[in-house]
């Protein structure tokens, strides 16, 4: 029986977050010291991870451009944040309505991605782009033009807060759960099916490859986790208000795709969080009149990191000091000065038949062959 040998670096992003979840969670639960602004600051990362890892889905591995996982989340965050409203009365604010909340939320999220994946998916490029752009913004519209009773209007939808203490817990356990999903879809033969899309679309036709089905697929998984994280952040906040899902949140969480880089998960994880953080301290630092350089400062952070992850000029740098170079150090190199004999070199293996017996093997019939095993000279 054959057993795949257990790679670590397809699962050290599941023990990082695993590990940062476990001790933030005995700090909060046991010990009380983190503060009501850090916690906050915690489910705002989890949220835009998730939101950063269902995006790359869709550009990183697809290759199609997006900007509209905006609308998905406010669909999401506008249904699931109505059905907790509903339900927490009679069945309280807890576990069981968050759930619920959560499946409906991004079912319907899911829903929205396969009426608009249909026919937006048969275009490409800037027309899918625009083709998502409007989608978000008719989104925002619809529900902002909503009356009071059903989805709150202009002044947005009043929901139920989740306690502080444990909602950042659940948000980063369905980071994982969004984690696992993802990267176990890429490492399937679906998931190379859908990069060999990205790669060229007309050789994976050739190859029998079903690209509208990998595409809608593709794009509906990716909404039903914007869908998720418009959930958590319904309860997050005490208001859901459309004017957050706007054209500016699709490309800041294009941004972090982009950031870490297309493709990479764990880079999307390492961007949203560097974003998040930034776009907190920043609100939190500049107030008053320094408020109005808030985006200014962010710009030029980002122009940095973007030079510094693409200018040639420090490829030697990125390469002797770069987070991949010093993880690279941390694990075991292989040296060849330490590598042992090869035991499975051919005149090693234990066999039946010597080796130089096979080699010196009279080819010759068997009706040419004499008594004394010597070839027929005649």
């Amino acid at each position: 029986m054959n057993i795949k040998k257990f790679k670590l670096h397809h699962y050290i992003n599941y023990i990082v977050i695993g590990i940062f979840t476990l001790v933030l969670s005995l700090m909060s639960i046991v010990g009380g010291a983190l503060d009501s602004s850090l916690l906050f600051l915690l489910e705002k990362i989890a949220i835009s991870i998730i939101l950063a890892v269902s995006l790359s889905l869709v550009v990183g591995f697809l290759g199609e451009l997006s900007l509209g996982h905006a609308g998905f989340m406010c669909v999401g965050a506008y249904i699931g944040g109505k059905i907790a409203a509903l339900l927490a009365p009679s069945l309280g604010n807890g576990i069981l309505t968050f759930l619920i909340a959560l499946v409906i939320g991004a079912g319907v999220a899911a829903l929205c991605g396969v009426i608009i994946g249909i026919p937006a998916l048969r275009l490409r490029g800037d027309y899918l782009a625009i083709v998502t752009l409007a989608f978000g913004e008719i989104v925002k519209s619809l529900f902002q033009n909503t009356s009071d009773e059903t989805f709150g209007g202009a002044l947005g939808l009043n929901t139920p807060r989740y306690d502080k203490r444990y909602l950042f817990i659940i948000a980063f356990l369905l980071v994982l759960l969004t984690l696992a999903i993802i990267q176990n879809l890429i490492r399937s033969k679906h998931g190379r099916a859908v990069t060999a899309i990205r790669d060229n679309e007309i050789a994976a036709r050739a190859t029998g490859i079903n690209v509208t089905k990998y595409k809608l697929i593709t794009f509906t998984l990716s909404a039903a986790f914007a869908g998720i994280a418009g959930v958590l952040y319904s309860y997050s906040n005490y208001t859901v208000q459309s004017a957050k899902f706007g054209y500016n949140y699709s490309i800041e969480i294009l941004v972090m795709v982009v950031l870490g880089g297309m493709g990479r998960i764990n880079g999307s994880i390492i961007a949203a969080t560097l974003v998040t953080f930034l776009n907190t301290k920043l609100a939190t630092v500049l107030t008053g009149d320094l408020a109005v350089l808030q985006n200014l400062f962010y710009a030029i952070i980002l122009i940095l990191i973007v030079i510094y992850n693409n200018a040639p000029a420090l490829k030697s740098f990125r390469d002797q000091y770069g987070p991949s170079a010093l993880l690279k150090k941390l694990s075991k190199h292989h040296d060849p000065s330490k590598v042992k004999d090869d035991t499975m070199k051919w005149d090693v293996v234990p066999t039946k038949i010597d080796m130089n017996e096979i080699i010196s093997v009279d080819m010759l019939p068997p009706e040419m062959i004499d008594q004394t095993g010597k070839g027929d000279t005649k």
